[in-house]
Order: structure tokens, then sequence, then C-alpha cells
């Protein structure tokens, strides 16, 4: 099959090895993968910051960027979500309807990678490995929007030498919500130093999520703590190999000068 990789703009920002990690994991399960060069926002915080109008371009764009691909994939639960959930009702509310409509298409072919893994390919055993004690983290727009359920568990179940302990609370939310953690700031700290306690309360060496922007969060408070508990994608640790081991990377930022948190576990 014919892969079109959606990157998303955080991801190609901040954690490009999560990219590198999804196709790497794809080609090797016999897929060929293209990155559509003309990509770029899916107009999800936009949408959310409601600038509604202002998204309908960034909507046009996405639509013409992966016009006629078999099938697109995103290491993003969140932006997966945006493009099936709101891509189209933008577009409509704007009274673009042919936008409207190449869109909802468009959503239909487009999936997380976990959803894409075990609905489409029908397969949890990557022959992955990857010796680490690791939690997982189902995000809010995965776990609400999506439904991804427990594809992500069955996956790293199926991942040799790997020791998964359940997150306690897993359902609540980290405290990022894109422009939530920037305007209520106080409200995200403590809720990240909640979701903090109950992951290094698991003795987990590596927290594991399918979207980047809660593992920057997660991480960036973990590493400003000197925890020495990492995050890492879900598809750095599918795309991990006994014989060629995916580099140990975190999805914290570097922080030359950690300091301690507002509010800590």
């Amino acid at each position: 099959m014919k892969i079109a990789l959606f990157v998303t703009c955080l991801v190609d920002t901040m954690v490009p090895q999560v990219a590198r990690a999804t196709a790497v994991l794809l080609q090797r399960l016999g897929h060929e993968v293209v990155v559509p060069p003309g990509q770029s926002c899916c107009g999800q915080m936009h949408v959310n910051t409601g600038y509604r109008r202002e998204a309908v371009p960034i909507v046009a764009n996405h639509v013409r960027a992966f016009a006629g691909a078999e099938a697109i994939v995103a290491p993003s639960g969140s932006c997966v979500a945006s493009i099936h959930h709101q891509q189209a009702a933008v577009a409509r509310r704007a009274g673009a309807h042919a936008l409207a409509d190449e869109a909802a298409a468009l959503a239909e072919r487009t999936y997380e990678l976990s959803q894409f893994l075990v609905d489409v390919l029908g397969v949890t055993d990557v022959g992955a490995y990857y010796p680490h004690r690791v939690t997982y983290h189902p995000t809010c727009h995965s776990l609400r929007m999506l439904r991804v359920g427990d594809r992500p568990v069955q996956l790293l179940r199926a991942v040799r030498g790997l020791d998964l302990v359940e997150l306690p609370a897993a359902d609540q939310c980290c405290g990022f919500g894109g422009t939530f953690a920037v305007k209520n700031a106080e409200t995200s700290t403590a809720m990240l130093a909640d979701k903090m306690a109950n992951v290094l309360s698991t003795h987990a060496e590596v927290c594991t999520a399918g979207d980047a922007s809660c593992l920057l969060h997660i991480g960036g408070g973990l590493s400003r703590l000197r925890s020495g508990t990492r995050t890492v994608h879900l598809a750095e640790i599918l795309a991990s190999t006994e014989e060629a081991v995916t580099p140990h990377q975190s999805t914290a930022p570097s922080l030359s000068h950690p300091t301690t948190p507002a509010a800590a576990p």
C-alpha cells in the first residue's frame, strides 16, 4: 500500500524523529511511504482559538496536499481528530461546500497510527523490541474524539522485552490542551502535577503516548523534576527492533538550566 505521511507541524518543528520512526515502521511492514511536500498545519490551533474563518485556507491547503492519497497516516490523535471533526465543519460554515465535501472524503482515508496498524493492516505485533518498563498515557483527543480505545495497548503488549505497567487515573488530562496551558497556566500546572505523580508511581522508565504535544508537556515537567523518567512517542517504540534499536530519544524539551515547577507531585 502507498501511504501518505502527515507529519504534523508540531512533530516537524519539535520532534522530527517521531515522523522518521513512523515512516521506518510502515516501510518495515512492507508499505511505500510518501511525504507530500505541500502539507502544513491541519488548522486545529486556529479553530480551537476561535479563528475559524482564517482556518479555511489552511483546510484547503491540506486537502490539496493529500488529494488522491490512498491512505493518510499521522502520529497524532489530536491532528487526526481535527481532520475528522473540524475541517469539513469549518469549510461548510464558511459556505465552502465543495471544500467541505472534499475534506469529509479525505477524513475517511485519514488514520491515527495505532488505528491504521490495528484496524486497516490488521496487525498488533509489528516486530518491535524495546527492553524498558513503560506506562501509557491515553491522550484526550485519541481517547474521547477518535476513540482509539486499547489499540495502542494491544501494540505495546506485543513488543518484545517491554514491561507495560498500568497508569493510575490514565483517562485524566495532562493539562496541556494547546493554548489552554498558556491561558490557564495555574490550572494546567496543577493537572500536570497530578499526571506526573501518577506516572512516577508506576516506576516506569518511559511514559509513552500517541501525541507529541502531551508528551512535550509531561516530559518538560518530568525533566524539571530530574525524575529520570522520559517521554517517548509510541511510534518510536514500535519502530525499535533488536537489530536496529531506535535511539532512546526523549520528547521532553532540552533544558540547560532546569527549574522547579510551580507545582510538583
